[in-house]
């Protein structure tokens, strides 16, 4: 083999593939191991390669332990054998012998090109996987590529991922070259190489362009209790302070509701945002959540995880929101099933068993 083309090529790899030159020459070995047992060897052999930087020979050096009676061929040699290589060795060594056919450059070239390769794309595909499974959680920043059927085709450092439907902002146009921040929700490694799970739909994408955009929620002053989320029409979040001198829902909102804005153009600038206060009381944060209806009464069942709410008719409309927005992220945040009521049932209930009562006195 050409020392200096060889060795630039190992370079190449580790350059191209982000793998560290350890790991390259590793492959190298282990593929051309395979190339001699395919033509000159046996599964059962223990071999070593022995890569020489200045001339770019590979050496095959197969090795053997020396005992007194040979039993199997492949891994053992006589003493008196051994002796005629190495004169001073005994029984239970290890002996090294070069077993390097002479057109073993020219056979090995040919035989393990593919099986390097293999290799360097195993190896390119674990360390890609490795990166991103640690930024699970995470922001990314993704160019589009292309658009079609499937989904949006992003470019990322190193890799690809697909943006599927069910994780795009329902009202939002990609087009390629367009550069968007994605949620890595996850990461698996398959026999294709590495998947990411990319969304811009997740929830905790609005934590993390939070994250990005306010300091007080990146220190920790502010903290983010709950999210709910109609990814592309309307989100809830629930804020709370560390300190007491920091307002947190106006640390988010900003001045002239200008941080609020900036998250909201990063997602498609259509998703309307509520910042609430977060309040250890329940009946309080409800109506927060539920704003901008007032609620008259509420009723809650803690077993069933469900809580009545009872408002008066001109507010049954915004406490239930369009299609049922408002109240369903509501019971997102409060982790409760939410009936809203009439008030007026309340009160002809009330009414019904004062004549209940007056009948039986």
């Amino acid at each position: 083999m050409d020392s200096q083309n060889f060795f630039a090529a190992i370079n190449h790899i580790c350059d191209e593939k982000k793998i560290t030159r350890e790991k390259a020459l590793e492959i190298v070995k282990e593929a051309l191991k395979v190339a001699y047992r395919k033509d000159f060897g046996n599964r059962e052999q223990n071999l070593e390669v022995l890569l020489d930087p200045d001339s770019g020979r590979a050496n095959i050096l197969l090795v053997k332990t020396v005992v007194e009676k040979v039993v199997n061929n492949y891994a053992e040699i006589a003493l008196k054998d051994a002796r005629q290589i190495k004169n001073d060795i005994k029984v239970g060594a290890k002996i090294k012998i070069d077993v390097t056919p002479s057109m073993f450059g020219r056979i090995a070239s040919q035989a393990a090109k593919q099986i390097i390769f293999q290799k360097v794309r195993e190896a390119e595909q674990k360390a890609i996987y490795d990166e991103y499974f640690g930024r699970e959680d995470e922001l990314l920043n993704a160019l589009v590529h292309r658009v079609d059927s499937q989904g949006v085709y992003l470019e990322l450092d190193r890799t690809t991922a697909v943006l599927r439907a069910n994780d795009q902002i329902g009202n939002e146009r990609y087009n390629p070259g367009q550069r968007i921040k994605v949620y890595l929700e996850k990461v698996d490694l398959t026999n294709a190489g590495p998947v990411l799970h990319v969304s811009r739909a997740h929830p905790r994408l609005i934590l993390r362009l939070l994250e990005l955009e306010i300091p007080e929620v990146r220190n920790g002053t502010v903290v983010v209790k709950a999210i709910a989320r109609d990814a592309g029409r309307r989100c809830k979040l629930v804020v709370d302070s560390t300190e007491p001198n920091i307002d947190p829902v106006g640390a988010c909102v900003g001045q002239r509701g200008a941080r609020i804005k900036n998250i909201t153009e990063e997602i498609g600038g259509e998703e309307r945002i509520d910042v609430i206060e977060w309040s250890d009381d329940f009946d309080n944060l409800l109506q927060e959540c539920l704003l901008p209806a007032k609620i008259d009464k509420l009723v809650k069942h803690e077993k069933e995880k469900r809580v009545e709410v009872y408002v008066r008719e001109d507010q049954r409309a915004w406490a239930i929101g369009r299609n049922g927005q408002n109240v369903r992220l509501a019971g997102r945040i409060m982790g409760y099933e939410i009936d809203v009521l009439n008030t007026s049932e309340l009160e002809e209930g009330a009414a019904l068993d004062g004549e209940d009562k007056e009948k039986s006195e």
